[in-house]
């Protein structure tokens, strides 16, 4: 019997000390601000990984943001002036960029190209030289600028320049130099690589 009494007591002191370090560590963190802010984050994080997961990826991204609509292929040739008109900010959004007598379709880097991008005076403009000097200031002018004044290292950056954009964008058409003819594209022709090999033929 009176062992029995002694491991009850013991049952009795053990869920005693149990209850006593609990009811401490709840107020260690509930009554410590910097404590509370921690299990907030912790907290915080969780619910974000939770959520995440449940989600799935980019499900977020697309119940905020609807997809933009695909725009038809453009394919002509255009002056510096009408080569102004695709900044972007026009309804359709549109963003083209010439490049070493090339224009491309950059819409879709339109985060980088288009109004409020980091590059968003090379919209609607002839980025050639911005490219070879590494420079972001909006290229104004209403002539064609034929690059005749940049050194052959500046010539190299404007070319590797316009094979990334190759890569990435559709190629429209050619910047017109002053007077010259607008090429007439048919929808079947299959001359991009000749244009573009044409429109980069500049000599130093």
């Amino acid at each position: 019997m009176e062992t029995q009494q002694k491991q009850q007591n013991t049952i009795e002191a053990d869920a005693t000390a149990d209850t006593s370090f609990l009811g401490a560590a709840f107020r260690e963190i509930f009554y410590s601000p910097m404590n509370l802010a921690l299990l907030s984050i912790i907290c915080f994080l969780v619910y974000k990984i939770v959520r995440d997961r449940c989600e799935g990826p980019g499900s977020r991204d697309s119940a905020q943001k609807p997809a933009e609509p695909q725009l038809p292929k453009l394919r002509r040739d255009f002056t510096i002036k009408e080569l102004r008109e695709y900044d972007g900010n026009q309804p359709d959004g549109r963003v083209l960029v010439a490049v070493n007598g090339n224009v491309y379709d950059v819409t879709k880097g339109k985060r980088f190209y288009g109004p409020g991008g980091p590059y968003a005076t090379f919209a609607g403009r002839d980025a050639s030289r911005n490219l070879a000097t590494f420079s972001v200031v909006p290229n104004d002018k209403d002539e064609y600028d034929d690059l005749s004044d940049l050194n052959m290292m500046e010539m190299d950056s404007v070319r590797d320049w316009e094979m990334q954009f190759k890569e990435k964008y559709d190629f429209v058409g050619k910047l017109l130099r002053n007077g010259e003819q607008p090429t007439n594209y048919d929808n079947d022709s299959n001359d991009e690589d000749e244009n573009i090999d044409g429109g980069s033929k500049k000599e130093n």
